[in-house]
């Protein structure tokens, strides 16, 4: 069983900047495949981010060349640094982790994760 506790979370003005935190509970973090959605009222929950045991990175489109995921297996920890934040970036973050390798074309996929933490609130003012 993997736990999953975002924080970072908070009100930014358009253009700014927050750092998302994800700790994982787990004795084997360095083989997690792990990863970032979003979910903003109303709508589907999005792909932002994945990044493999190996460190290979993955984004979404509409984030790309803003956000940065990386991971410090020492920490059990993965990070979404969001830069250039937008107000279409509001939504609530939620990590995903799975225990497994999950090939390329599917980390974009919900369901390809099996754990998943509680979500914190991004919202970003005009």
């Amino acid at each position: 069983q993997v736990q999953l506790v975002e924080s970072g979370g908070g009100l930014v003005q358009a253009g700014g900047s927050l750092r998302l935190s994800c700790a994982a509970s787990g004795r084997t973090f360095s083989t997690y495949t792990m990863g970032w959605f979003r979910q903003a009222p109303g709508k589907e929950r999005e792909f932002v981010a994945a990044i493999s045991a190996s460190g290979n990175t993955y984004y979404g489109s509409s984030v790309k060349g803003r956000f940065t995921i990386s991971r410090d297996s020492a920490k059990n920890t993965v990070y979404l640094q969001m830069n250039s934040l937008k107000p279409e970036d509001t939504a609530v973050y939620y990590c995903a982790a799975d225990t497994n390798r999950i090939p390329d074309y599917r980390l974009g996929l919900r369901w390809a994760y099996g754990y998943w933490g509680q979500g914190t609130q991004v919202t970003v003012s005009s």
